[in-house]
């Protein structure tokens, strides 16, 4: 099975940039960070119908790694895609991620596809994401994703090896 369209979702701190920007290089596919697309230089949203506008436009392209969860319109990321990559590693793991692209980044956007906008909120967002996101962004795959590849990855080795065999099979 073919990766042309994937969707890279799972909690902030999580790994998503990292891999979505190595997948896309792997596979030659352009990649695209929601958080860009939804975040202007100070930090305003787009509006909710033209940020899910945005994402028609972008998801109607032959090829694309996406990475964001934006939860109130993954179902055009799923309907769309072929692949679901869920980046499904423990809290701990994830409130480390964002501390430690805070120190390696420092605040702001950064062309990497780093979005460093630390406060409490997005950490409450990352401490209680397995409980209270997680079940809704399952859901979500099951609903609109029926029968394209998941694959959840749950730490950073396992992306690795992950990553590994997507080359290996290129």
């Amino acid at each position: 099975m073919e990766m042309d369209r994937v969707a890279v979702v799972g909690c902030g701190g999580s790994g998503k940039s990292h891999l979505a920007r190595e997948l896309g290089r792997l596979l030659g596919a352009p990649v695209v960070h929601l958080d860009a697309v939804y975040y202007d230089d100070e930090w305003n949203p787009l509006p909710k119908d033209a940020f899910e506008a945005v994402q028609r436009d972008l998801v109607a392209e032959p090829r694309w790694v996406i990475d964001g969860n934006h939860n109130s319109s993954l179902p055009i990321r799923l309907q769309a895609c072929d692949t679901v990559v869920m980046m499904d590693v423990p809290t701990r793991a994830a409130l480390w991620g964002i501390v430690s692209r805070r120190l390696r980044h420092g605040p702001g956007q950064h062309s990497a596809g780093v979005y460093n906008h630390l406060h409490w909120g997005f950490i409450s967002y990352v401490a209680t994401y397995r409980r209270r996101m997680r079940p809704q962004v399952l859901a979500k795959i099951d609903e609109f994703a029926a029968g394209k590849r998941v694959v959840f990855l749950t730490g950073r080795a396992h992306t690795r090896r992950w990553l590994r065999q997507v080359a290996a099979g290129r």
